[in-house]
């Protein structure tokens, strides 16, 4: 039985990380701000359920301001750090917000973890370090000309964590998620948003002309990933790896509409409009280092993970 803090524990993929890892028997701590990015009504949901489990603690405090020795302790086998300000053109508009939270958070959560001797660290990079590059994404492209500062902060952050294990020993894997979706997906993403404008017969807008592609990656599939990251960082020591965690299968925007349409059984009113800033045409993983090291295959279909969160999203508003 292992003690895990996981940061951004109310968030989607934070939730269900925290769910799987105490089903599996470990503690678990949570740390969660409520950023109001998106509504803390949702995000209490989320915690519902882990609430109720007496192998959960959860403390209301932000990793970027407060004092996490006195607040938390020092008994902690691993920390998962996925708290961080998401979204690529959020970051276009207001960059200072994503490096005081994404990078000097990240510090101080390492600081905090050499405070404490805590040396096993699961970090939530992003697919979007890669930018605009030949395909599949391979972790051994170069990746220091990032096109966004949301991609910017999360390479800073694969850099800082790099310099820990380098001066503290630290055992790092840093985790390239690939568009994760499925029950409880933040609203500002696409199948949220097409969802809920799909079943209230509104428009749904898409950027470009809708041949854009992403390598969605459901959650069931993103969290065994993330479990197995931990297995594999508690059995060993010496590591630092930076690992693709998506599904090899890109998706294009029409496609996606597409399944969703015929899923909910209503077509979408469509507008087009120019495409994003910062944002990038396709990205697709290649997951063999995924597959070698942690002996991940992601196992559910693009259309079942749909259904999935189409039948949540009707539960959760009546439908």
């Amino acid at each position: 039985m292992a003690n895990i803090l996981i940061t951004g524990v109310a968030g989607f993929i934070g939730s269900h990380t925290a769910e799987f890892f105490l089903k599996e028997g470990h503690l678990v701590t949570g740390i969660d701000n409520f950023d109001p990015f998106y509504p803390r009504i949702s995000k209490e949901k989320n915690l519902k359920l882990l609430l109720q489990n007496p192998n959960f603690n959860f403390h209301e405090l932000d990793f970027n301001n407060a004092h996490l020795e006195r607040e938390l302790g020092k008994e902690f086998d691993g920390v998962i750090h996925l708290g961080a300000k998401a979204g690529v053109l959020p970051s276009i508009k207001n960059p200072n917000d994503y490096i005081k939270v994404n990078i000097q958070g990240t510090l101080n959560v390492l600081e905090f973890m050499n405070s404490i001797g805590c040396k096993k660290l699961i970090f939530a990079s992003s697919s979007s370090v890669y930018g605009n590059m030949d395909i599949p994404f391979s972790e051994s492209a170069d990746v220091s000309t990032p096109i966004s500062p949301y991609a910017f902060s999360k390479k800073s952050c694969e850099l800082l964590t790099f310099n820990f294990h380098h001066l503290y020993n630290f055992d790092v894997i840093n985790l390239r998620f690939f568009t994760v979706y499925g029950e409880r997906q933040r609203p500002d993403l696409a199948i949220h948003k097409f969802v809920k404008a799909i079943l209230n017969d509104e428009p749904i807008t898409l950027y470009g002309k809708g041949d854009t592609a992403r390598d969605y990656t459901y959650i069931a599939d993103t969290v065994s990933g993330l479990f197995k990251a931990w297995s594999f960082l508690e059995q060993n020591t010496g590591i630092y790896e930076n690992i693709n965690l998506g599904n090899n299968k890109p998706i294009s925007l029409l496609d996606l509409v597409k399944t969703i349409e015929n899923q909910i059984g209503k077509k979408a009113d469509i507008i087009y409009t120019d495409s994003k800033p910062g944002d990038v045409d396709i990205t697709y993983a290649n997951i063999q280092k995924a597959s070698n090291i942690l002996d991940y295959h992601p196992n559910f279909l693009f259309e079942e993970g749909i259904s999935n969160f189409i039948k949540w999203f009707k539960d959760e508003n009546k439908f």
